[in-house]
């Protein structure tokens, strides 16, 4: 992989309108909220000693062979019946755009975004675990509903509200329940103390990252804590932070440069850096310290290498991988961590310099040194393949 750092917001911005002002917040009646109105209380830690993950074969996208490989994943981890029984569970997607067009030959959930498959035989495994709601989150760059995105992108919307009580939720902004809510980050954070999110990720009692198993061009990899980033609504922390109507990328949170006026909520006082290579990996632990992952899925099926999506084409070449594999685990630094193993990359500790972090910070070890979990493959009980089985280099 070239080492030309490279990323979204560079490509969005070229066509993104300059937000002029501080980003308002108001609920659904038009009335601005306060911060302290919708203070979050903290968040009850991830496990630490749940360092468990299971890899297991799945090679094609077919719905019984998807859903067959993600049964012997929670069978590997126990089982999850205790952990959502009862419970709201909420799965944050992976679409990084609205272009559904295909890429490198094939469908766009074959390469770079969630598949329908993976999405919908996790949602009926959930509820067949006891779930009693599900809710598909992700902030689009659309001002459509996320099922009307969805839609567009070919998925069956109609065989998802069938499983059960299923709900969709666009985080760009407000959306439908009309309020941010204030996650603060544990500890003080690397460069925020805290985040307002839309409220949907407030409401829920687990938190899922359903991710692709990639390369990022400014993180190195992309996976189930990186795909959290995604979280952060485009109305507070994008290019056009300040209107409700904002569907930019985000680029202040990429680098602040010609965003001077845009006030980032929770951003801590002194932080200097512009370079991309440093901010993304520390906001990642950050985000994902402030509102944790219980149930991280990697969808190793089919997925690309050299970068996270076509518009990193300028960086070097992007192709398609096979690696067949499903990795979950219910610590996202650990899960993240044997996925990177299988990527080829024997260290998933490793500091900037080496690959894939070889022009980034590393957020594994930032999100380890906070205290989300262990990176250290020597401290993780992995289960079904081997990772030396499952490995599929990437570069």
């Amino acid at each position: 992989m070239h080492n030309k750092p490279c990323d979204r917001r560079s490509f969005i911005r070229q066509s993104a309108a300059l937000a002029l002002g501080a980003p308002l917040a108001f609920n659904s009646a038009g009335r601005f909220l306060l911060a302290a109105e919708n203070e979050k209380p903290k968040v009850p830690a991830v496990s630490l000693a749940n360092a468990k993950v299971s890899i297991v074969g799945c090679r094609s996208y077919d719905p019984k062979d998807v859903r067959g490989a993600i049964d012997q994943s929670f069978n590997l981890l126990g089982g999850v019946g205790s952990l959502v029984r009862n419970k709201t569970v909420t799965i944050k997607i992976n679409l990084t755009g609205t272009n559904f067009m295909p890429f490198l030959g094939r469908p766009v959930g074959e390469t770079y975004m969630t598949h329908f498959s993976t999405a919908l035989t996790l949602c009926a495994a959930l509820f067949a675990a006891g779930a009693k709601r599900v809710r598909l989150v992700e902030s689009t760059q659309s001002r459509s509903t996320l099922e009307g995105t969805l839609a567009l992108a070919g998925w069956e919307v109609k065989a998802l509200q069938a499983l059960g009580e299923l709900q969709f939720e666009n985080t760009r902004n407000l959306g439908s329940g009309g309020r941010y809510v204030r996650f603060r980050v544990p500890g003080g954070g690397y460069m925020f103390s805290s985040f307002e999110f839309n409220q949907a990720y407030d409401e829920t009692d687990v938190m899922v990252s359903l991710a692709k198993l990639k390369n990022h061009i400014t993180a190195g990899v992309t996976l189930s804590l990186k795909n959290m980033f995604g979280i952060t609504p485009n109305s507070l922390y994008g290019d056009q932070a300040g209107t409700e109507d904002a569907t930019a990328g985000r680029g202040p949170l990429h680098n602040l440069k010609g965003f001077e006026k845009i006030k980032l909520p929770g951003l801590k006082d002194g932080i200097t850096s512009n370079d991309p290579t440093y901010r993304v990996p520390h906001i990642i632990a950050d985000i994902c310290a402030a509102r944790p992952i219980h149930l991280s899925v990697i969808d190793g099926i089919t997925s690309m290498s050299g970068g996270e999506g076509p518009w990193c084409q300028q960086a070097g070449p992007l192709k398609v991988t096979t690696p067949g594999v499903l990795i979950v685990g219910r610590n996202p630094v650990s899960t993240d961590a044997v996925a990177t193993a299988i990527m080829g990359y024997d260290n998933p500790r490793a500091t900037r310099g080496s690959k894939p972090f070889h022009f980034c910070d590393n957020h594994l070890l930032l999100a380890e040194q906070a205290g989300i979990g262990t990176a250290d493959l020597a401290r993780i009980d992995v289960n079904g393949l081997s990772i030396d089985k499952a490995r599929f280099p990437y570069s």
